[in-house]
This record gives C-alpha cells, sequence and structure tokens, in this order.
C-alpha cells in the first residue's frame, strides 16, 4: 500500500492548457506513460490520465505494474486487470492484504475507472475531473475497452525456441559524426 508517484503532470509544466502537444525526447517510467506519449512523445493531460489509471490498478492489486507476472502467461498488470473484468472476476485481481476491508462496489468502481484511464487512445480516456466525478458518484460509466497496447514479456522458453528458429543476421555499422 505504498503508491508510487509517477510521471503525474507532464502535461502541465508547459504553458497554458495544452491540448496536445510533443516531445523532443521521451522521459518517464516505463509501464506509466501512455501509448502515445511512448511511442511518439506526445502527451495531453490525457497522458496523466493513464498514469493515474495504472496506479489505481496498482493499489488495488498491490502488484507493482512494471514487474507484474501471474501464472506463467507473462501478461502486463493491465492485461490482467482486463482478462478478469471480461471474465467478470475483477474483485479476484484484489490484493489479499485488503479482505474485508472494503466495499465490493467500491472496488469495482475503482478497477472500472481504473480501466477506462488506461485505454490505449486518449479519446477515450475520461478528463481528470471526470475520474473524480465516477470515483465519487455510483453513476452509469461507459465500458472500457480491450486494451490492445499490453506487452507480453519473453519467458525462457520463448526465448530458447526464438533462438532455435532460423533466421537473418543483420551486420550493421555505427558512425559517430562529429560537428565541425
Amino acid at each position: 500500500m505504498n503508491p508510487k508517484i509517477s510521471d503525474f503532470g507532464l502535461a502541465r509544466i508547459f504553458h497554458g492548457t495544452i491540448n496536445l502537444d510533443s516531445t523532443r525526447r521521451i522521459v518517464g517510467t516505463l509501464g506509466y506513460m501512455s501509448p502515445e506519449y511512448a511511442l511518439h512523445g506526445i502527451f495531453s493531460e490525457k497522458s496523466d490520465v493513464f498514469s493515474f489509471g495504472v496506479l489505481v490498478l496498482e493499489l488495488l492489486s498491490g502488484r507493482k505494474n512494471t514487474s507484474f507476472n501471474y501464472d506463467e502467461q507473462h501478461q502486463s498488470l493491465i492485461a490482467y486487470a482486463w482478462h478478469l473484468w471480461s471474465e467478470c472476476r475483477a474483485l479476484d485481481m484484489i490484493d489479499k492484504v485488503l479482505d474485508d476491508s472494503y466495499s465490493s462496489s467500491q472496488a469495482m468502481r475503482c478497477i472500472h475507472v481504473g480501466l477506462l484511464c488506461v485505454q490505449d487512445h486518449d479519446i477515450d480516456r475520461p478528463t481528470m475531473p471526470d475520474v473524480v466525478f465516477m470515483l465519487s458518484k455510483d453513476i452509469d460509466r461507459p465500458e472500457p475497452k480491450q486494451p490492445v497496447f499490453t506487452f507480453r514479456r519473453s519467458s525462457a522458453h520463448d526465448l530458447q525456441q526464438q533462438s532455435d528458429s532460423k533466421c537473418s543476421t543483420n551486420e550493421a555499422t555505427v558512425s559517430i559524426l562529429q560537428g565541425r
């Protein structure tokens, strides 16, 4: 139950209320960065919503997103949460330390909102005022979409199969350019 403060407020460090902008260099913690920022350097206030959603899922599950492993399936925390959600078993992800100390309806609300926050496309994510409203009131919320932006970690078995397969090897050189 020790939250990790991560990559929040990226959009706030730039002037005014920016809806969309980009950076020349990607900085942040893998696993907390929104897909559009991690892949293209494009950020908005919805990038921070993604990070918040990851943190919500971490707090509920008691597991770190960046080192998540479940049942030899090597799926991410987001994929795991979606898998349980889609099977109507979302409460199975709740940390056992929290047993008997939470309301199942409130936990389901948090999981639901967490999954809405980690949607692949920023347009599908709620705004932070909407997140606060959805967390504080028992209202109808949109259904989250299945996340595509999840990574499957390679197991030792997968890596062995890859090395056994025949594949070409590219030999490349790196040129170091120096200014005049």
